[in-house]
This record gives structure tokens, sequence and C-alpha cells, in this order.
């Protein structure tokens, strides 16, 4: 059988209230996968990333540098939609975030732990990737594969009103979401398109409204499967938009970046995998530009035996006299 992780890294999982961009800039290769029904993935892993922030022009904070890391987790189960494969999945991560600054010239710093908010998607493989069960899967070869998909994310991490760097965002996102990839042997071309959409957090540095226009994104994946079960990507993202409004002013900061990532994926056997991943910035008009590098461990079980489809009817034979 061959190995298809479906949980990202969660990189995405690790937003700040002065840097939520940098939760667009995941290079998430192979999103978009078709898996046997039944199947159960837990995710478990460490993230470390650095980089420099935009704040709020509003905000007197020059020369704003971050770092964050801390333990991620995550669950997905793949899903019979009516005979389309799909998935639904759920994760979060514990974050410590430490923050340096200048205010009007004088050093300050902050430094927080604590838990991110949560995320969760359902995605559809729409052409290319009927539901199967394990036996059924096992004849499967992917040609052309589109799917879609839709993600939420919850409010539920640590923030303080009073501080600008927090893990939370103290908002609701919204984040559909259409991807396609080619099979071409044992290499696949991948292409994924998004919007992120905004509530408004009117909680935002002692009690101003900041509001946040929909951020697009599109991403291009190179990934190559070896013989042995290893595969990688490397991958390029885009994205644009989101500029922010505070107090109904809106802010000089309409968003342009590009970002380059790669991921390695080790099958230690039929239940478990390794996944190392690393992602840095090549262009930000504004908001954040951050380096990541993180390891997962994925354990996966399940899957459903008995065949989902229908045998087709054996033909007819002559008629007797």
């Amino acid at each position: 059988m061959r190995f298809h992780p479906l949980f990202a890294p969660l990189l995405g999982l690790l937003p700040f209230s002065a840097a939520a961009p940098v939760r667009a800039q995941t290079i998430d290769p192979r999103f978009f996968v078709n898996t046997p029904v039944g199947m159960n993935f837990v995710v478990g892993g460490y993230a470390y990333g650095w980089g420099s922030v935009s704040f709020d022009p509003t905000v007197p904070i020059d020369n704003a540098k971050v770092t964050f890391h801390g333990p991620l987790a995550g669950y997905s189960r793949s899903i019979d939609f009516w005979g389309l494969s799909g998935k639904a999945n759920v994760g979060s991560a514990f974050v410590c975030v430490d923050g340096s600054g200048e205010v009007r010239g004088v050093p300050e710093s902050r430094n927080v732990c604590g838990l991110s908010d949560l995320s969760a998607a359902v995605a559809v493989n729409f052409l290319g990737a009927p539901a199967l069960s394990m036996k059924e899967f096992a004849h499967y070869r992917q040609g052309l594969l589109m799917g879609a998909s839709f993600g939420v994310t919850a409010p539920i991490g640590q923030y303080d009103p009073t501080k600008l760097i927090n893990v939370g965002t103290n908002r609701w996102s919204f984040r559909p979401q259409l991807g396609v990839s080619q099979a071409l042997g044992r290499l696949t071309l991948e292409f994924l398109a998004w919007a992120s959409f905004y509530t408004a957090n009117n909680d935002f540095f002692n009690g101003r409204v900041r509001e946040q226009a929909p951020l697009y994104s599109g991403q291009l994946n190179v990934i190559y499967t070896f013989r042995s079960g290893i595969w990688g990507s490397v991958g390029g993202t885009w994205y644009g938009g989101g500029r922010i409004t505070t107090d109904g002013v809106p802010n000089p900061d309409f968003q342009e970046n590009w970002r380059l990532g790669g991921t390695l994926v080790f099958p230690v056997n039929r239940h478990n995998a390794i996944r190392v991943f690393g992602a840095t910035g090549l262009y930000a008009r504004s908001g954040g530009n951050f380096n990541a590098v993180g390891v997962t461990w994925l354990y996966w079980w399940g899957g459903r035996k008995a065949p989902l489809k229908s045998p087709a009817p054996a033909p007819a034979g002559p008629a007797t006299r």
C-alpha cells in the first residue's frame, strides 16, 4: 500500500495578533489526495519559526522581531461523501512567542506561551478520487484529481487585549480552497488556490476594532515519490490582499508576499511516518516575513475492508431450450 499522508504540517496553527498572515504562508503539499475510507490519522510534532513583523502604522513599534516554537497535534479521518473520497481534520498547538522591538526608540520585549486557535476543515475530492475500500484502493492509480475544502479557525487561543503580540487572534476565520493535481508517473504537479475571510477583532489592543479584508493565495507544488515510498516536494506560495482597517480607518498595508518551502516524508512502516518541512520568505511587501522548520510524526490505522462498490452483475449466458 502506498503512503498517503493526509494531515499536513500544522505550521498554519501558529498565528499572532500582530502577524496573522503567517497562517496563509504555509507550504502544504498533497492536501487533496485519495485515501481508503475509514482511515484515521494522528499527527504530533514540533515547529520553530523566526522573522520580522510589521504593525499597524498607528502603532509606534519599529524593528519588530518574533520567534515562535512549540508542540502541535491533530487528527484526521477519511470519509465517504456519497461515493467521493474526502476527509475531516482538526488541530491545534501550544505556542511560545518571544517578541522584541523599539517603542519610540526604547527597546521592549514580550514573552508569552499558550494554546493556539483551533483549526478544523472538511475536504472532498470531486474528480478522479472515488471513495474506495482498502482492497479497492490497491488497484487505484491517480491521474487528474480535483477537490475542494472549507476550513474554520475558532478563537480559543491565548489572547490579551492589552498586548500586541499574542498566540490567539480573537476572531474567526474561514477558508474555502480548491485543488488540482496531475500525476505523471512518480511526479505530481499540484496547484492550490484559496481565500481567507476574517471576522472583526472588537478588542484589539486597548479596545480598538481591527478588521481585515480577504487574503487571496495561490500555491504550486512539484512532488516526487521514490520507489522506497519516500516522497518530497518543493513549492511556492503567493498571497495578496488583507488590507487592515483600525477603528474604521484603512491602513496602507496591502499585502503581496512570496514564500518557498519544501517537505520530505519518510515512511517507517505500514502505520508510521516521519515528516520534516521548512519554509522561508522570498518577498514581503508588508505584514510578516517568516522562516520556519519543523518535524512531525504521523500514525494511522483503520480503513474499511469490505468493497464500497457493488460488483457488476455477471453477463447473462446463452438461453437454454
